[in-house]
């Protein structure tokens, strides 16, 4: 009689994982939003490179039938979306990215002065907590292609940071050396984070989304120390020194 050995079963394992994605929030006109991009990927070629892109469609609310041609201009300039985020539609064809749920949103809104100081009054004392953020520390130069990305909290680097190179915080940046890169300061939905640098080269400086490139700063903030922090919607660059 011959005996037959047990088949082993296998499972299938699932596993977790959570990743920084970028969102592109496209608003009408679309000529003009898309003039904009075209200057962005112009002054940083090969920044959406590998990386994953959701696309925001809750300000623009087109069409079903619009994605599509929106999506077909993003690949024409290498911007590969992975996901769709568009309240009130329920599905999409199978061309198209997949439509995201359950996302959650950084971006930090800030109430009115006269209503955030009732707010504090009416909320009971709690005690400190220490804050969940963290510093990251660079202590060797950012070499040309490197990329820096720290969503919990300040970068600092104690040298320079070399042009091609970026660094994406989700606090302020702080540069003890020269800034030739690109930085990108509350990267994450933080409007008062800032960007400080001893020496003022760099390519593309950015606050919660809003920028300002190399040929748009004014010529006294270059080779000097400056701070660039948003005010209004303008990244303003102005001399530490």
């Amino acid at each position: 009689m011959n005996s037959v050995a047990p088949t082993e079963k296998k499972s299938i394992r699932f596993r977790a994982r959570s990743f920084v994605a970028f969102a592109l929030v496209p608003e009408a006109p679309l000529a003009e939003w898309f003039q904009g991009l075209d200057g962005w990927i112009e002054n940083s070629p090969g920044f959406f490179s590998g990386r994953p892109v959701v696309l925001d469609l809750n300000m623009l609310k087109p069409a079903v039938s619009d994605i599509g041609p929106l999506v077909s201009e993003l690949a024409a300039r290498g911007i590969r979306v992975y996901a769709i985020e568009a309240k009130g539609i329920d599905a999409l064809g199978p061309e198209l990215p997949p439509l995201l749920v359950g996302a959650r949103q950084t971006v930090i809104e800030e109430l009115p002065e006269e209503t955030e100081q009732n707010a504090k009054a009416a909320a009971p004392a709690k005690p400190e907590e220490a804050s969940a953020s963290s510093t990251l520390i660079i202590e060797s130069p950012i070499r040309s292609g490197q990329s820096i990305l720290h969503p919990d909290g300040d970068v600092i680097v104690l040298g320079s940071a070399s042009s091609g190179s970026e660094i994406i915080a989700g606090g302020s940046i702080h540069v003890y050396g020269t800034l030739r890169g690109r930085a990108f300061a509350g990267a994450w939905g933080n409007r008062k984070a800032r960007i400080f640098c001893r020496k003022n080269e760099a390519e593309l400086l950015a606050v919660d989304g809003w920028y300002r490139t190399a040929e748009d700063m004014e010529p006294s903030s270059r080779g000097r120390a400056i701070q660039a922090f948003l005010d209004e919607g303008v990244v303003l660059v102005t001399a530490l020194n």
